[in-house]
């Protein structure tokens, strides 16, 4: 699993199947969230989250202005 901290941009959808360890489910999660249309083709938002780093998304996900700091083993952040 901790391999998968160290993937980066393009790597999205790879990397939720990886992460849910089912192909299937792991699309249907990524529509569900709106990272892929009904069809399957990437949205707008899952377009901008695909050009991101694991880190980048990370930091992006806990953004509450409070500065953070990334755990790339984790793929989770920590208060600084």
């Amino acid at each position: 699993m901790a391999t998968q901290a160290f993937m980066g941009a393009g790597e999205l959808i790879p990397r939720i199947m990886a992460q849910v360890g089912n192909a299937s489910f792991g699309i249907a999660l990524a529509k569900k969230n709106g990272l892929l249309n009904a069809d399957g083709s990437m949205s707008d938002l899952g377009r901008y989250k695909n050009g991101m780093t694991a880190e980048q998304r990370a930091l992006d996900r806990d953004n509450d202005g409070r500065l953070r700091t990334y755990n790339g083993l984790t793929n989770r952040t920590t208060l600084a």
